[in-house]
């Protein structure tokens, strides 16, 4: 349950098992091995999303309609899903930790009512630990650890919202949109409460199917690699399943605020960078150039004394793998990527161009080597980084569509990735305007955030 604050209490909390029909046995597995990809995260910290919705109907219509649907599909959903509704767990015979469900297994499922400001919780900006108690604890130990846990926090004739904390060992971001995709689906298929089954469309079935990840690469088993230096860190032959508490706690002064790239101003980007860059852009996508010009903004607003910035992006590899496996594979399938630059030169006048410089060599390095180049080495980079270097990350992603997760009362009015607020990253969604625009999402201090808010404008204004 999330820490609560004296505005809110804690109205019911349900513990949602999968619905069970005998006479159609749900096809999705009840236990899964962790891949590599998966391994990477076992002791991170969850990943945290909240979806603000707006509904100003009465308290009695939330608890007397609302609420069960919520309920009663989200455990309908679960059947497509079982092992959402397990944990993970190392069992003593077993080299490797898995995920297994057994029947009785459940997904904790709070419901909260909230006299903060609907208003200002779902604004484009706002203190971050304002959110905070409407996030759900994801509860892990040394033996086990849920994989999502979600809150409903109602702010009554205002709006919704719905926390999900999930475990990143179990799913990427993909696959936890494709989840919630799945649940607003079938919540507003579910007219009729006694319902047992509803099936998903095929672009919401989730693939299970595990044995086509290929573990070797270059003659290393890659899993072995990293469960052998996971059992060293904290160790020796530690199999705890207690996640690490990394970043620590937000700035008690963070202000969480949201901008946008508006289509005219990604094209204005692009323009600028064809005609600046001397060297020849193959990457020029949407994609790069938003990085490369919040980085840049990002470093000037700091100012990081160290000499060099890292900045660490996610690529989907579902598709790069050879051979590729579906769209719709349910886990983690992201492999990381980094592009090193100059401090002076990302603070610097053409801070974007040099950033963007180097999003086009990483690119081009995943396009010539291969997604899964140097992969037995993942798991000490992330824990042997630079450590005088400056590292800024990225999370999400506009192919995900968080603003179409709609549960029969419109789209989000706002989707905060809250997670983000402790490790520093900055998240990217598509617009919420659905004009092909792209919104960014970031936590900093008062002066930092109103520096970068300074250069965000002003830099789009200058070019």
């Amino acid at each position: 349950m999330a820490q609560q604050e004296s505005s809110s209490k804690v109205v019911e909390v349900f513990n949602i098992e999968p619905f069970h029909e005998p006479t159609k046995p749900s096809q999705s597995p009840t236990s899964l091995p962790l891949t590599f990809f998966d391994l990477l995260w076992l002791r991170f910290p969850p990943v945290e999303r909240l979806f603000f919705y707006e509904f100003t109907n009465s308290p009695t219509f939330f608890y007397e309609t609302l609420l069960p649907n919520l309920k009663h599909s989200l455990s309908l959903t679960l059947q497509h899903f079982l092992p959402l509704a397990g944990n993970i767990i190392w069992p003593s015979d077993s080299s490797k930790p898995i995920i297994n469900y057994v029947k009785g297994d459940f997904v904790s499922f709070n419901v909260v009512e909230s006299k903060e400001s609907f208003k200002n919780l779902s604004s484009n900006q706002c203190e971050a630990l304002k959110r905070h108690h409407l996030i759900p604890l994801l509860n892990t130990s040394h033996e086990k650890a849920s994989l999502i846990s979600i809150q409903i926090t109602l702010f009554p004739n205002n709006g919704f919202c719905i926390g999900i904390s999930s475990h990143h060992a179990a799913l990427d971001g993909k696959s936890s949109t494709t989840f919630m995709k799945s649940w607003s689906y079938i919540a507003c298929s579910n007219s009729n409460l006694d319902s047992s089954f509803l099936s998903l469309p095929e672009n919401l079935t989730p693939f299970f199917d595990r044995s086509l990840i290929e573990d070797h690469h270059s003659g290393i088993e890659i899993s072995e690699a990293y469960v052998d230096a996971l059992m060293k860190l904290g160790g020796p032959n530690n199999k705890s399943l207690k996640v690490w508490d990394f970043f620590g706690a937000a700035k008690n002064d963070a202000i969480k605020s949201l901008f946008e790239l508006t289509p005219s101003n990604i094209q204005k980007l692009k323009d600028y960078a064809k005609n600046e860059m001397k060297m020849n852009v193959t990457n020029l996508s949407t994609f790069s150039v938003t990085c490369a010009y919040v980085l840049a903004c990002l470093a000037k607003a700091e100012q990081p004394k160290a000499e060099e910035v890292v900045f660490i992006f996610s690529v989907d590899s579902r598709a790069r793998l050879e051979p590729s496996i579906s769209p719709m594979y349910f886990g983690n399938c992201v492999t990381g990527q980094k592009v090193v630059l100059e401090t002076k030169k990302l603070v610097g006048k053409d801070g974007f161009l040099s950033a963007l410089e180097g999003m086009n060599e990483a690119l081009n390095k995943v396009k010539n080597d291969g997604v899964l180049n140097g992969a037995k080495d993942w798991l000490a980079t992330m824990f042997n980084g630079k450590k005088d270097a400056k590292i800024y990350s990225i999370a999400g992603s506009p192919r995900f569509e968080v603003y179409s997760i709609d549960f029969g009362f419109g789209k989000p009015k706002k989707v905060d990735m809250t997670s983000t607020d402790k490790t520093g990253a900055f998240s990217i969604s598509e617009s919420r305007n659905n004009n092909g625009g792209i919104e960014i999402g970031l936590a900093l201090g008062k002066e930092e955030m109103e520096a970068f808010s300074t250069l965000f404008v002003q830099g789009l204004e200058s070019i």
